[in-house]
């Protein structure tokens, strides 16, 4: 009955049609999921069960010395993973918050996407010191409560302030994200029968769009995303202080929080052209979802390359000039030492890559920037790898360095959590609004 009110009022009013058919076609990418997706859903549930968790089993069974993990590299492929998934989580919400908070137009087309990735890639991180931990039974002496032991965590430990930044900033996002939604659970609600209905009209806190509604809502979420912007900010740079806290050489500087910030939305950028280009194309979301926009994230890309670009070359330029013969052998190993296939592709595809976008009509070719963004992708974790992996490989006493090289437990690990993130991003895509419903009706005058 609702349905059929809202297409007799949209056939009166052109305005109110185009809003009709922005409803139409982002709901109808969540209706009757073909068997592609359901393929698709099978093959990386079956990734992350049997790479992560069937690789995870057997580490458990063995010990934690199946991995590569050595001396002096004790922290192997898992902390790598670990960085690059927080890096990911920060710059979904990040995006969305900092753009809403500059009332730029194009987030509508990408925010949903990004704070689904947030929260999902904020799962995946989480895993990781679980699966470092080895005994993962005794996991919960990381965690700060009163206890019969009378013993309390290092608060002095960067890694400890980890538990209370990430455990903050997966509250904030979630909260953030469930915000945004509930206007869109209200529309879809109207779209749906039987126990879909039920669900959504719960999930929709009893919306109905008044104008006193509206005013709650629009000023949650501008508090939201205010609070949002500065949390990612210094939790991110609370991450990058697990390195720069330690007097590892290539760790101890000031420009780690910047860069880290920097590389989180250069990351997250592209990890949202990653997922938005083909969702584009397969959920026929080419009305909702304009070339225009993509072009404008594509320019948010190119300019936190060239920070990214410009802190590599900073690095060099403060280990040379600090005459710090340890410091500056760290970096000169990274370019010409035996991991310099490592930090070469770090390079290529987080600086070299991006520049093509210079050109317009490549920042307007989606399978341009979709190959772009594989790079970008790949780019970010590699240099994750080179910092941790080499800086701790080659520390002060040539007979103490060693090779790290990752064992294939660590691998399945890590293609297993790929798949984890990939399945969840498919069931959000197609249980919920991909796309904000209610910001792309605004749009429409």
């Amino acid at each position: 009955m609702e349905h059929n009110s809202a297409v007799a009022a949209a056939a009166a009013h052109p305005a109110s049609e185009a809003r009709l058919q922005i409803e139409r076609d982002v709901v109808q990418a969540m209706m009757k999921p073909g068997l592609l997706y359901w393929g698709l859903v099978g093959f990386f549930a079956t990734v992350f069960g049997v790479c992560l968790l069937g690789a995870w089993a057997w580490q458990i069974y063995k010990g934690i010395g199946v991995g590569g993990q050595m001396n002096p590299v004790g922290w192997g492929i898992y902390i790598v993973n670990f960085v690059f998934w927080v890096g990911i989580a920060h710059s979904g919400t990040l995006i969305s918050a900092v753009l809403f908070l500059f009332r730029s137009k194009f987030r509508s087309s990408f925010n949903r996407a990004a704070e689904a990735m947030t929260v999902i890639a904020v799962m995946c991180a989480g895993m990781y010191p679980l699966i470092h931990l080895g005994r993962v039974w005794y996991a919960f002496w990381l965690f700060p409560y009163p206890n019969q032991r009378l013993l309390w965590t290092n608060f002095k430990s960067p890694l400890e302030w980890d538990v209370f930044a990430i455990s903050t900033y997966l509250t904030i996002s979630v909260v953030f994200f469930y915000v945004g939604l509930i206007p869109d659970f209200a529309i879809v609600k109207r779209y749906t029968r039987g126990l879909r209905r039920h669900i959504y009209s719960a999930l929709s806190l009893g919306w109905v769009g008044s104008k006193q509604q509206w005013r709650n809502y629009n000023m949650l979420y501008a508090l939201l995303a205010g609070f949002a912007t500065p949390l990612v900010l210094s939790v991110h740079s609370v991450v990058s202080w697990d390195f720069a806290m330690g007097i590892v050489p290539g760790w101890h500087t000031t420009i780690f929080a910047p860069y880290f910030v920097a590389g989180a939305i250069f990351s997250g950028c592209g990890m949202v052209l990653t997922l938005c280009i083909p969702m584009r194309k397969i959920q026929k979301l080419e009305r909702v979802m304009p070339i225009d926009h993509f072009e404008k994230l594509a320019k948010t890309m190119l300019f936190t390359s060239m920070i990214v670009g410009y802190a590599y070359t900073c690095e060099f330029i403060l280990a040379y000039y600090s005459g710090n013969v340890y410091e500056f052998g760290v970096f000169k190993d990274r370019a010409i030492g035996h991991y310099k296939f490592a930090y070469w592709i770090m390079v290529f595809c987080n600086v070299v890559s991006p520049l093509p976008l210079f050109i317009k009509k490549l920042r307007r070719n989606l399978a341009w920037l979709f190959v772009t963004s594989i790079f970008v992708n790949i780019g970010m974790w590699f240099e994750r790898f080179v910092i941790i992996i080499q800086s701790l490989a080659k520390e002060f006493v040539p007979y103490a360095w060693g090779t790290y090289k990752p064992q294939w437990p660590e691998v399945s690990i890590m293609i297993g959590t790929f798949g984890f993130f990939f399945m969840m991003f498919l069931l959000f895509a197609k249980f919920l609004p991909v796309v904000a419903i209610t910001e792309k009706k605004e749009e429409v005058h």
